[in-house]
């Protein structure tokens, strides 16, 4: 039997239906914005191949402009760089901006509860409960600022056993602070060497260090084939399993001392809501909610805060006079024998000016986290599909040479006024911008100077390296940048 085309006819028909498959895909929705030409499955990935991707992303808009459309994979993504742009989306126009982009690798996480990665109402409950308990945060028997200083202490005690000695401070500074969160969270410390938090502390760190698998980027590029394939993506999804269990025993241990009339920490104020809403069938104060808010709390307080304090050491000791004038700062102000306080921070804006540079200078989070458009939306003549993935890109803002005069440089004068008084500057998005700007901004500030100036209080830091020869270069995970391994001493004063 012949076919009706004949056989010469098939490579042309294979073609045209290629085609049509590429245009199905690749095809523009709406109308976005100009942008790199895709490859067929891939995208512009190839474009992307570094591991400072916001490098390659900053190039291409030198060419199609602070607003471009980018294929991950075969999925339109929207660039925003530099501030005027970012701003515009996440500020002014906040709620139309305000989703999570749906990526695959969700689905075998989080599955979309929690805070980080929700959308809709449940993302608006979960945030707006979050925000009041963490701000709130007099519900227990001590201030949060309280928990922070004795932590500081156990950690000065730490530091004062080197006896000056060389020593990397990154374990403990880790655990010092994943302890301010878990007591926040889960009302309870732990000791440096506890194999739990130990344990829970690896598990994060080997999930972030799987995000930058290739194995686990294909699979938020192609799930339905990965799902197939074994390999280590798989692994992320049975490691974040081990954390929802790791969070799930502190809960039932929460449940058999819960007073509802005297809530401890998070999770039983999280547990008290879901008592006052139990006859609520919508109700999003459930146990899978619960579970994965906290953890999403755990990482955002841990992961950034303990990684900004370590680099703020290691800068400092790069740049001693920057050092010797906060201290100078820290004996005026609040002396050898006064414990820092928050009331102290207003009286040192070159402290504060200090820390605003760190946050602004090691650019943790340089991608930010991909957003969506919550509905159809015009944006500078373009048209956002509903759902549209959005890239803000927050090392274009934290590095916007119309912010700062010396972007490339460390200069705590970024954040002072001529009379030397602490300046806000707007475009400062260390902790995002707008609806989805992070929700323990406020604990992760107070840590931040509670530590430092604890910590230059009593000690002189001292590096073996000579401050021209130590290195910033920070090293790269999946998501963002972690401070180099370093040595330093500790000298009392």
């Amino acid at each position: 039997m012949e076919w009706p085309l004949g056989l010469s006819s098939l490579p042309l028909i294979a073609a045209v239906l290629l085609l049509l498959l590429i245009r199905k895909i690749f095809g523009r929705r709406g109308n976005l914005p100009p942008g790199p030409r895709p490859l067929p499955i891939l995208g512009n990935l190839l474009q992307l191949k570094s591991r400072e991707i916001h490098k390659p992303i900053l190039e291409l808009s030198k060419k199609y402009g602070p607003v471009y459309t980018l294929y991950i994979g075969p999925k339109p993504a929207v660039v925003l760089c530099g501030y005027e742009a970012v701003k515009e989306a996440l500020v002014d126009h906040g709620e139309k901006f305000s989703g999570r982009a749906e990526l695959p690798i969700v689905d075998i996480t989080s599955k979309g509860y929690g805070i980080a990665f929700s959308n809709g109402e449940r993302w608006k409950v979960l945030r707006r409960f979050s925000l009041a308990t963490l701000r709130d945060f007099g519900m227990g028997k001590r201030s949060i600022e309280e928990r922070i200083q004795e932590e500081i202490q156990c950690l000065l005690e730490i530091f004062q056993e080197t006896q000056g000695s060389l020593y990397k401070p990154a374990f403990f500074i880790r655990r010092s602070v994943s302890n301010v969160v878990c007591s926040v969270i889960f009302g309870n410390r732990f000791e440096y060497t506890d194999p739990k938090l130990q344990t829970l502390l690896d598990l994060v760190a080997e999930n972030l260090r799987r995000l930058d698998n290739i194995w686990v980027q294909l699979y938020n590029f192609i799930p339905s084939l990965m799902n197939h394939l074994p390999g280590p993506h798989h692994k992320l999804g049975e490691n974040y399993q081990a954390q929802l269990d790791y969070a799930e025993d502190i809960v039932r241990e929460h449940e058999a001392t819960f007073d509802p009339s005297s809530p401890r920490d998070y999770v039983d104020a999280f547990l008290l809501k879901m008592q006052q809403e139990s006859k609520n069938p919508h109700t999003e104060f459930n146990l899978p909610n619960l579970l994965s808010s906290a953890l999403d709390i755990f990482f955002a307080g841990q992961e950034s805060v303990s990684s900004t304090l370590s680099y703020s050491l290691l800068i400092l000791m790069k740049y001693p006079h920057i050092k010797e004038k906060v201290q100078a700062e820290i004996e005026n102000v609040i002396g050898r024998t006064c414990k820092p306080s928050m009331e102290d921070r207003r009286k040192m804006p070159y402290t504060e000016a200090v820390i605003h540079e760190v946050m602004r200078f090691i650019d943790f989070f340089p991608l930010g986290t991909p957003h969506a458009v919550t509905e159809d939306t015009v944006f500078r003549g373009y048209t956002l599909p509903k759902g549209t993935m959005i890239l803000p890109i927050l090392h274009s803002v934290l590095y916007d040479p119309s912010l700062y005069k010396r972007p490339h440089e460390f200069d705590p004068e970024h954040f002072l006024d001529q009379k030397g008084q602490f300046k806000k500057i707007e475009g400062f998005m260390a902790f995002s911008a707008g609806k989805r700007a992070c929700p323990g901004e406020g604990l992760a500030r107070m840590q931040l100077f509670l530590y430092l100036t604890s910590i230059l209080q009593k000690f002189d830091i001292r590096s073996d390296i000579a401050p021209n020869d130590i290195d910033l270069s920070p090293e790269y995970s999946g998501v963002g940048k972690m401070t180099p391994s370093f040595e330093m001493r500790f000298i009392p004063y």
